[in-house]
């Protein structure tokens, strides 16, 4: 049976945020929340945990396109190329926000994900996931959870994610009602930019 946890956006409780850390260290998968819906995550480094969330998502660890939520603009360097100063500002004007850009990796990147080209990159604007990640030192692995409903495409509410995965998972999170529209995924790897798919992010902002 799973932890669930209630944190606060404003300010989330330290104890906690080191008992998040502290299962993500020993390989468990979390669900958390973030600017938009709520995701489901382990940590990067961890392979096991990472095939677990293939598994749930069901599909093969090398065929997924999973996205790392990072702390800040100071971690993408460990796993992006070099990237130049266009795409730098465009990165600093949109994060912390409802964004994943993919880039392209480095040959940093976690044995799981060595034979990808791009990786997507995500900095919610949320200080939960992000205090996560601070402590943990490294990013996690972030994949949205879908709702099995026709209409309905995410959970929101933390007490029926929770009744839904306390199966699965190692802790839930409540962060409060999560949204229902995902990121927008831009592709920045070439000099166009490139919308995959529009969701909360204001192609505006961009």
């Amino acid at each position: 049976m799973s932890q669930f946890i209630k944190l606060y956006n404003e300010n989330p409780n330290p104890k906690q945020i080191v008992k998040v850390v502290d299962v993500l260290k020993k390989g468990g998968l979390i669900i958390y929340p973030t600017d938009t819906v709520y995701g489901l995550g382990c940590d990067i480094t961890n392979n096991a945990a990472l095939e677990k969330v293939a598994r749930y998502k069901g599909i093969k660890l090398n065929k997924a396109n999973f996205s790392f939520i990072c702390f800040d603009l100071s971690n993408l360097s460990d796993y992006v190329k070099q990237i130049d100063t266009p795409t730098y500002k465009i990165l600093k004007r949109a994060l912390p926000g409802p964004f994943t850009f993919i880039l392209k990796g480095n040959n940093n990147l976690p044995k799981a994900f060595k034979k990808k080209r791009t990786v997507g990159i995500r900095i919610p604007d949320n200080n939960i996931v992000r205090e996560i990640v601070r402590q943990l030192g490294n990013p996690i692995v972030s994949t949205s959870i879908y709702d099995e409903d026709d209409i309905v495409e995410y959970t929101t509410d933390p007490e029926l994610i929770y009744e839904k995965w306390k199966d699965k998972v190692d802790l839930v999170i409540d962060g409060g009602y999560g949204g229902n529209q995902a990121s927008t995924i831009v592709d920045l790897t070439s000099d166009e930019i490139e919308i995959i798919r529009e969701g909360k992010g204001s192609v505006d902002d961009l």
